[in-house]
This record gives structure tokens, sequence and C-alpha cells, in this order.
């Protein structure tokens, strides 16, 4: 297939699947074989399109951004608090992230290990929805240290390429008590700094080989897949909040359960 048509399609998987509890990292893992290429060729591209679907999380809350900024600068108590949980939150998968990056790099080029995580992060959510007794509305800046840390501890878990960021940092936080929307809206917020520091961890550390244009992936293509996960999750986030809102987190449970055991079945058939 055209690397350009590839780089697309992946950019509209990466933008539907970021923010919604089915592993954006997995999807592009299985896309990426199914489309025909090693998914070890692609990993630095799947890794920093994920930024243009972050970069759609701050055109979407640029009224909350541009708040907390201004009172940063005025020291208010409530943005200082913001800041703070982010900060806390971010700070685990940082420092794991950083420590063992060579053995999450083997897992980034396993499907079978996608596939596995899919059909059992799908079983956990459907448990969590269960036993989880979310509190009242809240938002995130009244969130105590000790729960921003926990929400930190819990997206470690997706380290593991299949079990997706979003999925771990909002079902642990439900775990917390914290309520699906506020729940929803960290995860959104955490993957900022998140992403930002394992786009560029990965881009330094392929620095040479993108330089060079060594490789089937270079910056055309990276560029491309960017720019459609921007566009494909602006639209994609507004639609997941006011979902899960309705509907809760079931749908997605049974859609991993389904999608996992399918992409085990012709990995392991093939």
């Amino acid at each position: 297939m055209d690397l350009t048509l590839t780089a697309i399609l992946l950019g509209v998987v990466e933008g539907v699947t970021e923010f919604i509890p089915v592993s954006s990292t997995g999807h592009l893992i299985l896309a990426s074989e199914l489309l025909g290429y090693n998914a070890e060729q692609w990993k630095v591209f799947n890794v920093v399109i994920q930024l243009g679907a972050i970069l759609a999380v701050v055109v979407q809350y640029w009224r909350t951004f541009w708040a907390v900024g201004m009172g940063l600068l005025k020291l208010q108590s409530h943005s200082v608090a913001f800041v703070r949980n982010l900060l806390l939150a971010f700070l685990p998968s940082a420092v794991l992230g950083f420590a063992l990056k060579k053995y999450i790099d083997v897992l980034l080029g396993s499907p079978l290990t996608v596939a596995i995580a899919l059909v059992l992060g799908g079983f956990a959510i459907l448990a969590i929805e269960r036993i989880a007794k979310p509190g009242p509305p809240t938002g995130i800046g009244q969130l105590p240290a000790r729960q921003a840390i926990g929400v930190g501890l819990f997206q470690c878990i997706a380290m593991i390429p299949g079990v997706s960021r979003s999925g771990a940092t909002i079902m642990g936080a439900m775990l917390m008590g914290i309520e699906r929307r506020t729940a929803a809206e960290f995860s959104f917020f955490l993957a900022v700094p998140t992403m930002l520091g394992a786009s560029a961890l990965e881009l330094w550390g392929n620095r040479a080989a993108l330089a060079a244009g060594a490789g089937p992936v270079g910056w055309r293509e990276i560029g491309i897949g960017f720019v459609v996960a921007f566009v494909v999750a602006l639209v994609v986030i507004k639609a997941f909040v006011a979902f899960i809102s309705r509907r809760g987190f079931a749908p997605f449970a049974w859609y991993r359960i389904v999608a996992g055991s399918l992409a085990a079945a012709l990995l392991l058939g093939r």
C-alpha cells in the first residue's frame, strides 16, 4: 500500500482511539501489521502522531488551559492545585518510562501482546464498572494529591501496549472514587505532558535515522499522520465525553474483547 495512504489510515486510527479506552498504540500496532508493515518500523510514527491527537485536547480545552495559566500568574490556589495534580500524576510514568524504555520497545513490536491485553482489559473494564463507586462531580484542582498520584500509578500499567493509557487512568480514577466525567478529563489533560515526554524520547532515540531518511517512514509520513490524527481527535473528544455520560464504558469493553479475540485468532492462525 502507498505510504501516504497508510499514514492517513493510521492517523485516522490514532485520532479515533487515543481518548477512548481501547488502546491507540495497540490499534496502531495491529493496523500496521494488518496493512503489511512491520510494527517495529512504524514505531516512531506510531508514538509521534499521538501528539496530533494530544494537540486536539489543547484546542478543545483551551479556555481551561488559559484560565489555569492566568491563575498561576496570580498564584490562585485552584490553578496551582490543578498543575500540581497533573505533575504528580505524570511523574510515575516519566520515571518508569525512562527506566524501562528498552523493555517497552520490545513489547511495542509484539502484536500478540496487544491482542491479549485488549481482551484482558475489556474484562477489567466490565468488572470496574460494576464495583466502582464514583463520588460527586468535582474539578481536577479539587482532587487530593493522593488521588493524583494514584492515577499516575495506574497510567504506568498502560506501558504494556494494548492496555490503553486512557482506559488505565479513567478506570483507576473511578476505582478511587472520582466521577466519570472528571476521570475522563483528567485523562485528557494528563495525556499532554505524558505524550510530549514519550514523543521527545522516541524522536531523540531515533534522530540519526530520521535525519538520514533511513527506513520506510520519514518526516513526511509523520507529518501527514499528525495532522489527520489532530483533526479526527478533535471530533472524537467531545463525542466521547457525551457518550460515557449516558452509556458508560461497557460498550468499549465488549469491543476490546471481540477485537482482541479476532486479532489473536488471526495472528496465531498465520
